[in-house]
């Protein structure tokens, strides 16, 4: 038995987060409804803009992590953070969680620990102003052998292609792991992430990986068309295992030339923010304990709508006893 069942790798970044009306971000020039990377002068700007925060770990791996520590899964993540305040902060968040944050925070640090200042709006969409600081470093140095070889399923975050260092981070940890027998997916992560890095992704997709997940404009951007079967099945041909979410027109998942579709509950969002990142800790449960392709989306959609109940990207109540009132265990 290996030590993590799931072990991923990714931003760690502090969330930030606070209520705000639409007339809010157009005065503070705010995009709704994106990330976006704003440098150090913007972060504290907008951070002293907030109201009412609540501070939370963070990062889109890091959030999946999490819910699947709630599951009882043993989980570990790969990360980098400053002995600062927020990092010291994070690494024992993360760790009272039930994932154990493997490298411990870097003393005397260039740079301090990332943060995201996320203003939710009254509709539930959020908007993201990340100052990335020290987990932008993260590099191959930061992947340990023995770490990567003991994972079951290592988890990917697409946003740590924007550097090299994360990329040969990312590449590292998914070789070490498959050649030890274990498998590995990606995050597709953005629309925005998707144009930056596309051809990148579909070779480490078509080479490289077990899985993937994205949203319907995730894929659709991968081959720059509007249709998404046709991206679907483009995607399909290249990977074993295709999971696409399409909000409230459920998730369509492709494994081996086998598709399924999956419904939602329809539920008016409090709070939108790690919707997504929820959804693949539901799914990856559901692949780590060898549940069939539907049961593991449908894992997907109930931990995404406990999620979207409430403010913050992590489940305040339990997703098992959710798993087992839907009948799913």
């Amino acid at each position: 038995m290996k030590k993590y069942q799931v072990l991923g790798i990714g931003n760690a970044i502090v969330d930030v987060i606070s209520r705000s009306d639409d007339a809010f971000l157009q005065t503070n020039a705010i995009d709704k409804g994106i990330m976006q990377l704003v440098d150090k002068d913007r972060g504290e700007f907008l951070y002293d803009a907030m109201t009412n925060r609540v501070q939370a770990p963070g990062g889109s791996v890091a959030n999946t992590l999490a819910g699947l520590g709630e599951l009882n899964l043993r989980t570990g993540f790969i990360g980098r953070v400053a002995d600062d305040d927020l990092g010291r902060f994070y690494a024992q968040a993360m760790d009272d969680d039930g994932t154990d944050f493997v490298n411990p925070p870097v003393p005397m640090a260039d740079l301090p620990t990332s943060r995201s200042m996320i203003f939710v709006s009254p509709d539930g969409e959020r908007s993201m102003n990340t100052y990335l600081g020290i987990s932008a470093d993260l590099g191959p140095d930061d992947v340990a052998d023995t770490v990567a070889q003991d994972a079951d399923i290592v988890f990917l975050e697409g946003y740590l292609f924007d550097k090299d260092p994360g990329k040969e981070a990312f590449q590292k940890l998914a070789r070490l792991c498959r050649a030890a027998g274990g498998q590995a997916g990606i995050s597709i992560s953005d629309p925005f992430c998707v144009e930056r890095h596309r051809d990148d992704f579909l070779h480490l997709i078509e080479n490289e990986l077990d899985f993937v997940i994205g949203n319907e404009d995730e894929v659709k951007s991968l081959f720059q068309t509007d249709d998404l079967d046709a991206a679907l099945d483009r995607l399909a041909a290249i990977a074993p295992l295709v999971v696409c979410t399409r909000s409230s027109r459920g998730v369509s998942a492709i494994r081996d030339g086998q598709r399924v579709d999956v419904p939602v509950d329809q539920i008016v969002p409090i709070d939108t923010t790690g919707a997504g990142d929820q959804f693949a800790a539901g799914f990856l449960y559901g692949l780590a304990t060898d549940r069939d392709l539907e049961t593991s989306c449908k894992m997907g959609c109930v931990a995404a709508g406990e999620v979207i109940r409430h403010i913050g990207p992590r489940p305040e109540t339990s997703v098992a006893e959710l798993f087992a009132a839907a009948g799913l265990v």
